[in-house]
């Protein structure tokens, strides 16, 4: 590749990052990386017409555009796969349960990876299965930052009919938020035997780069096996696991243990 073509490649790449701070004309991209704006606007042309920014029609602003964030958002996905392995290991060896990996898939909550123990008695295998949202630890921390008005677009049901769950569990969408809201304050989501009898779970979110929820990792148990005394213990080690993985994803702590 010639020395132009490395200039060019270098300049939509310094354009990019400028972008990623918020939308802006020409001029101001320009003025920001120090170039001549003619350059600069072939560049925002070529990269428009790419589908990696967008240009709003009325403020003639340009913006990050629909084909960077999806593969933003396909990295992110094989890297929180590649992270989180080890992190769940961890937490088994220090809580003697299940871990799991759970992301928001529609209306659902759906685990993607797990982690077991050598135990016999364990919780139900959920992996590639989906959950409810309202009745489980991990679909509550999956919505601890989606606005009151998207919680209760998830989690409509037709006819207003309660939502799953026992009687523990919140079934109605003023409850659900309810329940939210404190949840979201102490960081973490418990749920003893609301999805079913005889299980509890804990779980804990994990954030972008943004601070976006993309993920939770939770643990689940009979109920016997975390009485109340231990859940404290519990819930530390799960809200750990996840704020370590959100720094591994998000270029903080290195992983060299897989």
């Amino acid at each position: 590749m010639g020395s132009d073509s490395l200039s060019s490649v270098r300049r939509a790449l310094d354009v990019l990052r400028v972008l990623g701070q918020g939308p802006m004309g020409v001029q101001e991209v320009a003025q920001a990386l120090g170039k001549e704006k003619s350059q600069i606007s072939r560049t925002l042309k070529l990269l428009a017409e790419e589908g990696f920014i967008e240009r709003d029609p009325r403020s003639l602003r340009y913006h990050v555009g629909w084909q960077l964030l999806a593969l933003a958002a396909s990295a992110g996905e094989d890297r929180l796969q590649r992270e989180a392995p080890p992190v769940l290991r961890d937490l088994v060896h220090q809580v003697g349960e299940p871990a799991y990996l759970t992301v928001l898939s529609g209306h659902s909550v759906v685990t993607v990876l797990t982690e077991r123990t050598s135990r016999g008695l364990q919780a139900h295998e959920w992996i590639g299965r989906s959950s409810p949202l309202n009745c489980t630890s991990a679909g509550r921390a999956l919505m601890f930052n989606l606005p009151d008005r998207e919680v209760a677009a998830l989690l409509a049901t037709e006819g207003g009919e309660p939502l799953p769950g026992t009687d523990a569990a919140p079934r109605d969408v003023p409850s659900v938020l309810e329940r939210l809201r404190t949840e979201r304050s102490r960081g973490h989501a418990v749920a003893v035997e609301e999805m079913e009898p005889g299980l509890i779970a804990v779980a804990a979110p994990v954030h972008d780069h943004r601070g976006h929820v993309i993920a939770a990792v939770n643990v689940s148990a009979p109920v016997f096996r975390l009485p109340p005394e231990s859940v404290p213990r519990t819930v530390d080690a799960v809200a750990a696991a996840a704020h370590r993985l959100s720094s591994r994803l998000n270029g903080g702590e290195q992983c060299t243990d897989r």
